[in-house]
This record gives C-alpha cells, sequence and structure tokens, in this order.
C-alpha cells in the first residue's frame, strides 16, 4: 500500500512540532504515512492544493501567514472555518470536494476556556489580529464571552475583523500597556515571543492578580511575558496544549482515528522544546 503523505504549509515553518505530532501518532496507530514540514511562499499555495487534489498529499495543516490566503483555492469551507473565515486543516472528502476546516477552536476551547469558572462574565483582551485572531475571536464567542476587546499593531486589521464579528471592541496599540490592567483572561494571538523573534518592548506589570493569561505561542514554552507573569504568581497558559488539541481534531479528520493524548507524546513534545 502507498505511503500517504501530510505537511504543514506555512513561512516561516521551522518551530513547528506538527510533524512530530503526527509521525507519533502514525506511528502508534501502525497507519503508513508521514507528515513534514513545507516552508512554502504565497505562489505556491495552488500547487498544494494541486497536490492535494491529485493525491499526492493526503492533507495540509496551514500556519502563518495562509489561513486565510488558502481559501480562494478550495471547494467549500465547513464549520468552524465558515465561521471564521480561517483555514488550519484541509482534506479532500469522499466526493473528491477540497475541504477547509478550522480545529484551531475546537483547540482553545479543549485545552484553556472549559477550565475557566464562569467565563461568560469574564472581560477578554486578544493581543493580535493576523491568522489564530478569528478562531481565538470565535471560541470566545462559543464560551458565551460578550465582553471582547482586540489591540492589533495595526488598526485596520482590527477594523476587518469587526466587520466579521461586530460586538468586538478594538483598542488603539499605543494604549495596550494600560489596558492590559482592564481584563481578566489576556490571550497572546501575535508572533511576539515566538523562537529567535521580537518580543513585547514592556513587562505586563500592571495586571489584575487573577489574570489567567494564554500565550499561543508553544515555541518557546515560556515566551519572556509568560515567563513574568508566572513568576509573578498568574495563571498562565502556553500554546502547547491548545496545539495538541487542534492537532488531535485534524488528525481525527483526516484518519477517522481520535489519536489519544499519553504522557510519551507530551514529554516528547516537551524534550523538542528544551
Amino acid at each position: 500500500m502507498k505511503k500517504k503523505s501530510f505537511a504543514i504549509i506555512g513561512d516561516p515553518i521551522a518551530h513547528s512540532l506538527s510533524p512530530v505530532l503526527h509521525n507519533y501518532w502514525f506511528n502508534k496507530y501502525n497507519i503508513a504515512a508521514d507528515y513534514s514540514l513545507l516552508n512554502i511562499s504565497e505562489k505556491d499555495i495552488a500547487s498544494v492544493a494541486t497536490k492535494i487534489r491529485n493525491k499526492e498529499l493526503s492533507g495540509v495543516n496551514v500556519t502563518l501567514p495562509y489561513k486565510q490566503k488558502i481559501i480562494p483555492f478550495l471547494d467549500q469551507l465547513i464549520n468552524d472555518a465558515k465561521s471564521t473565515n480561517s483555514v488550519n486543516t484541509i482534506f479532500l472528502d469522499d466526493s473528491n470536494t477540497l475541504v477547509g476546516e478550522n480545529t484551531d477552536v475546537f483547540g482553545l476551547q479543549a485545552a484553556y476556556l472549559k477550565e475557566i469558572t464562569d467565563v461568560k462574565n469574564k472581560k477578554a483582551l486578544i493581543i493580535g489580529a493576523g491568522g489564530v485572531s478569528p478562531s481565538v475571536i470565535f471560541a470566545l464567542q462559543k464560551s458565551k464571552i460578550k465582553n471582547i476587546a482586540i489591540i492589533n499593531r495595526t488598526y485596520d486589521k482590527s477594523i476587518f475583523l469587526k466587520k466579521k464579528f461586530n460586538f468586538l471592541n478594538i483598542l488603539e496599540w499605543d494604549s495596550l500597556k494600560q489596558e492590559i490592567s482592564k481584563f481578566d483572561i489576556i490571550i497572546n494571538a501575535t508572533s511576539l515571543g515566538l523562537k529567535n523573534g521580537n518580543d513585547f518592548e514592556f513587562n505586563f506589570d500592571n495586571v489584575k492578580d487573577n489574570l489567567i493569561y494564554i500565550d499561543t505561542i508553544y515555541n518557546p514554552m515560556e515566551t519572556k511575558t509568560l515567563k513574568f507573569l508566572k513568576e509573578n504568581k498568574i495563571k498562565t497558559f502556553n500554546g502547547l496544549d491548545m496545539f495538541i488539541y487542534q492537532g488531535q481534531k485534524s488528525f481525527y479528520l483526516w484518519n477517522k482515528i481520535n489519536p489519544e493524548i499519553d504522557d510519551q507524546l507530551i514529554d516528547l513534545l516537551i524534550s523538542k522544546l528544551k
């Protein structure tokens, strides 16, 4: 039987642990498949879509900056992808329709939001209006949070998101340092803090004592901001659990197996982040 090929597309992509995650599960469930990194430029998106149609690729994950840019090359968006206009998982269905789905929403809810008590009465701030932000907004909305604000370096990107999610409050980037004191949940949906990248230019030293800080970044496991907050006894979550849960749902969509998240897998992922 021919080995199936899966991949993740994005730029940059070297930090991604998706191959480690999926290849672990392929091995565990004796599936003849492999998963690799595909660092592509925007002009290559069409050829990736063609490869899935031709069954050279059995499915792909999508990361920054292509979660929206991939959409014109797909036949159909389903479920959370439809609601967010953001895609991170692609597959060919039984009728050869090229389908885009979003498993980031599930990842965020399963990893963090279900853990928060009285979540619907919390005031949430999303930092960043990029590829993962629509998923974060929709996950908060699904969790019945009504007071949601967004702040982004480029104001126009926030305006664009407000067209889809009209309940959003938009804040000015210059006010970030002051605004963080007003929120119960802060989610970093930017790449600030990513391995070998830029970080926030100030410490989050004026936040609420009962703040919950969620970083969508998992590499490194502790960004500078997360580490600072943790040392100051603030409840923090890094992006690893969200990454694992979104991957679990992608794996199910492709293989119709709901893979187990076991200790061996978590240890393996953490070892790659040290």
